[in-house]
């Protein structure tokens, strides 16, 4: 048996949604994706390897799709995924444990932006040269703006937020224009999880800076006193 042969079944139509078949890896990239983006916002470690799961279907699902950017960014979708997973669990230092909520920095942003400029044009060229792909620039687009979002989430960047925020509102036309009304369906979903993320983690990196605040507060009371 061949491995064809064990991932055609998940190909199969399960259910026809607008007289388009939906398939068992559409269905499950939605669930899976949906879980996983829910414990982004509560700072879960679990959405690691669900993220992962979620990366799996999704290649299978973009490479029937001829989104062959978004098929590839997969890929490193789960190396990012083994250096997320370790860093929020080890990122904060021996002292303070896991890793806090922070603001993206000037020197970050110009690198992303930077990185985000060169990666869409190339990807552009580099689709519409050498594959079939009839939507090289959005799918080189989101490719970019995934890969800048993901970053920063690895690392707790508030801003990371906004990225995929970008990206969602990119994505969810574009998976409607490939027949993937499932999938643009979900990130709708992704959409509002990623707006409750951004008010997630602003609420806890404010009570943390406040927390600080009332630590030096205290600490400069008892050396006055002494």
């Amino acid at each position: 048996m061949s491995l064809a042969d064990i991932l055609d079944p998940l190909r199969q139509p399960l259910v026809t949604v607008l007289d388009t078949p939906v398939s068992w890896t559409e269905v499950l990239g939605f669930g899976s994706g949906a879980l996983c983006v829910w414990l982004v916002a509560r700072q879960h470690l679990a959405n690691w390897p669900i993220g992962i799961a979620n990366n799996l279907f999704f290649i299978m699902l973009f490479l029937q799709a001829g989104l062959y950017a978004d098929a590839g960014l997969q890929v490193v979708f789960i190396a990012l995924a083994g250096y997320g997973w370790w860093l929020w669990t080890h990122g904060g230092g021996p002292d303070s444990g896991a890793l806090p909520v922070r603001r993206t920095t000037r020197t970050e942003w110009a690198w992303l932006l930077a990185a985000g400029a060169v990666g869409t044009c190339a990807l552009t060229l580099l689709l519409g040269r050498l594959t079939d792909s009839t939507v090289p620039f959005w799918d080189a687009l989101t490719t970019a703006l995934s890969l800048m979002a993901t970053y920063g989430q690895c690392r707790k960047r508030l801003e990371s937020w906004w990225l995929w925020i970008a990206a969602d509102l990119v994505y969810i036309p574009l998976y409607a224009y490939k027949d993937l009304y499932l999938t643009s369906l979900l990130y709708v979903g992704f959409l509002a999880l990623c707006l409750a993320g951004l008010r997630n983690w602003s609420r806890d990196r404010a009570g943390a800076r406040a927390g600080r605040r009332l630590e030096t507060t205290a600490v400069r009371a008892m050396t006055t006193t002494a």
